[in-house]
């Protein structure tokens, strides 16, 4: 619920008083700059430690001292790299793509489209670990799987994306899925809208030579109001796309949220966000959740990648597949 508040906050500046429309309008002008990059990383983590995590809990059996500790120390790290101004790419625009979800210990899955093919890898024995159940070994496979013993020893797998296309099971090319131009526009002019009613931004303040700019505004407030105006373009969403309904709203916490900016040279550097605050408890601990925007790093094909046909996909009803992404945590 707090990442969506910041996607939101981000999208657009608000309208209201002199301040408010002065740094609404540095938060649009920092994000309309990220969309004229070519090359573009994010890292995603929790600026917490464990014992802060543990605390939001008020039963400890629901968040024992090993999970806590696992959670606090994730991060996801996002690259995207194209030929064009990410604002106006499309797939075949694109020349690498990755996402790593990383632990203490080291990378859990990694994901890679690379030219015509899809590369992935797993920590299974660190993913299974952290699900609270053990995921194949090698040693339990069954002959006619013995070809899944180098992914679960943690090498990398690849997929034709071609071939993922023309079974219809791929992302790339998919069609069907596409928002088209129109019911955009009609979208961003519903977030728009929310931002301008429900949104306040101020100028804050950081001694790290960086501006910032806090967004704040009632997380209930924000998404009932953003999804009545989103509910009459349901039929032009692709489909499965099913907007929650107001019964479901009543569920999402009736609080304040505060989004952080900081934005240096005009361009955003950091998006902060404090989950604790959505807590039925707080207790005064602090969970930051935090997003970096850098130059993507270099994105390229893994060697000694084991290549596999398009029905033992992830996610495509190979079960021991599926699993080796975590149960689909990509």
């Amino acid at each position: 619920m707090a990442g969506c508040a910041a996607v939101l906050f981000a999208t657009a500046a608000a309208c209201g008083t002199v301040e408010n429309l002065t740094a609404g309008q540095k938060v649009d002008h920092a994000v309309d700059r990220l969309g004229e990059q070519k090359s573009l990383g994010i890292e995603l983590s929790l600026d917490a430690t464990p014992e802060a995590l543990a605390s939001l809990s008020d039963d400890a059996d629901e968040m024992p001292d090993e999970f806590a500790a696992f959670i606090a120390g994730l991060h996801v790290d996002i690259s995207v790299k194209s030929r064009k101004k990410l604002a106006d790419s499309g797939e075949k625009d694109l020349v690498g793509t990755s996402v790593k979800v990383a632990g203490s210990k080291g990378v859990l899955v990694e994901y890679r489209v690379v030219g015509d093919f899809m590369y992935y890898r797993a920590d299974m024995k660190a993913v299974g670990e952290a699900m609270g159940f053990p995921l194949p070994s090698t040693d339990e496979l069954p002959q006619e799987d013995k070809r899944f013993q180098k992914v679960l020893d943690g090498g990398w797998a690849k997929m034709d994306t071609r071939e993922l296309e023309a079974s219809g099971k791929g992302a790339k090319g998919s069609g069907g899925d596409d928002i088209d131009a129109r019911t955009q526009r009609k979208i961003m002019k519903a977030v728009r809208g929310v931002l301008a009613d429900e949104v306040t931004f101020r100028n804050g303040s950081g001694s790290d030579g960086a501006e910032h700019v806090v967004a704040k505004a009632n997380l209930r407030d924000v998404l009932t109001e953003l999804f009545d105006r989103l509910r009459p373009l349901e039929g032009d969403l692709p489909p499965g796309a099913e907007l929650p309904t107001s019964r479901d709203l009543k569920d999402a916490p009736d609080k304040k949220v505060a989004v952080d900016f900081k934005i240096r040279n005009g361009d955003l550097e950091q998006v902060k966000v404090d989950l604790a605050v959505l807590a039925e408890h707080p207790k005064g601990a602090k969970v930051p959740l935090v997003l970096k925007f850098a130059e993507a790093g270099e994105v390229k094909a893994p060697s000694g990648a084991t290549e596999f046909p398009v029905g033992d996909a992830p996610g495509l009803g190979n079960p021991l597949t599926g699993a080796m992404l975590g149960g689909g945590m990509l």
